[in-house]
């Protein structure tokens, strides 16, 4: 059996960037504010009739072969994590396959929002581990800003989120001791609906508790639709009960990164890197203190570009290896909290 390594990656995002101020137009807050409860100052937004998350994901994708070294028509499966597909179905999968020109390749869409690239990663691990593919490409990409309420009701979720894509290309390895060594998947579904994207949908508010929270009872119809109760409630919106996000990801976080340490005989002072999903830089500097972690073996760019959900680690981690972070031979820890709740981390030998 082979081990797999990450041989390449590419990251894009879009040219505009939205500070705090700008958002003030729009809502009630300020950049002191939004800095204070998240340490973003900026974010970057998607063209919209122009660019989606699969022409993102696209490009983001061809930077990945060209680092790794291979050309596009190399790639034999291709893994989508998105929370924002371009269609309801089919996935962005398919899409991306096509916009790279290599039908006949398969494609797999996966919905574990933040947590999307370490499922991903996980998954493309066993692919290559198994010797079925040689090149997997992972994709993570989101174009967040087009579903957003930009009223103050929808404040504290819209100044979070960013548009990017971000991308990996995964290879077998018979290098000793490098590559994945390690992946670490969990989820809890009890507390789905603390930090869900609810409407429209075909519940009706069952797990809710809250009558007509969906669609109204007296409706005779079932299926997924919009109603003007959805609408005039904002209820076709991203919905976060943020405190309760925060206590469970100040948790998990630290946990599964020592999971997956004590799963490969290491200790935190042996990471070189740890790149987190970008949530929250509150998030991250607690999980940092917490692990004993100087500012130099840790990476954040959420101060720039927001919450970029499944694009957040692949960006960041692009980000790391461009300014000489992460070095070959370092011990590099990738970890993730998001909707689901789902968490996961990854320890990689770079």
């Amino acid at each position: 059996m082979f081990n797999s390594k990450i041989a390449g990656m590419g990251y894009y995002v879009p040219e505009r960037v939205v500070t705090n101020n700008d958002l003030c137009e729009y809502m009630e807050t300020s950049d002191e504010w939004i800095q204070e409860r998240t340490g973003i100052k900026e974010r970057r937004y998607a063209k919209k009739h122009e660019e989606t998350t699969t022409t993102m994901g696209a490009i983001a994708a061809k930077r990945a072969c060209e680092n790794a070294g291979i050309a596009v028509e190399d790639i034999d499966f291709i893994i989508f994590a998105t929370l924002s597909p371009d269609y309801y179905f089919p996935g962005c999968g398919v899409l991306v396959q096509r916009e790279l020109g290599i039908p006949g390749v398969g494609a797999l869409d996966i919905r574990n929002q933040c947590s999307g690239f370490i499922y991903g990663l996980s998954i493309a691990d066993q692919f290559v581990k198994s010797g079925m593919y040689k090149n997997v490409l992972l994709v993570g990409s989101e174009f967040h800003s087009s579903g957003l309420d930009y009223s103050t009701r929808g404040r504290n979720v819209t100044v979070i989120f960013g548009d990017g894509a971000g991308a990996a290309i995964i290879q077998p390895t018979k290098e000793e001791g490098k590559g994945i060594l390690t992946t670490h998947l969990h989820a809890d579904g009890t507390y789905a609906e603390q930090l869900a994207y609810i409407n429209p949908g075909c519940h009706g508010g069952k797990f809710l508790g809250k009558k007509g929270f969906g669609y109204p009872d007296e409706d005779k119809f079932g299926g997924m639709f919009l109603t003007e109760h959805m609408v005039e409630n904002g209820l076709t919106y991203p919905n976060m009960n943020g405190p309760a996000v925060f206590k469970f990801a100040v948790t998990k976080f630290p946990e599964v990164i020592k999971e997956a340490l004590e799963a490969t005989g290491h200790t935190t002072e042996d990471i070189d890197m740890l790149v987190p999903h970008q949530a929250n830089l509150r998030i991250s500097q607690f999980v940092q203190k917490k692990l004993r972690l100087p500012d130099e073996k840790v990476h954040n760019n959420i101060q720039k570009y927001g919450n970029t959900t499944a694009a957040s680690i692949p960006i960041a981690l692009c980000e790391a290896i461009e300014e000489g972070k992460v070095k070959e031979g370092d011990l590099v820890c990738l970890a993730a909290f998001g909707s689901g709740f789902t968490w996961g981390s990854a320890l990689i030998r770079w």
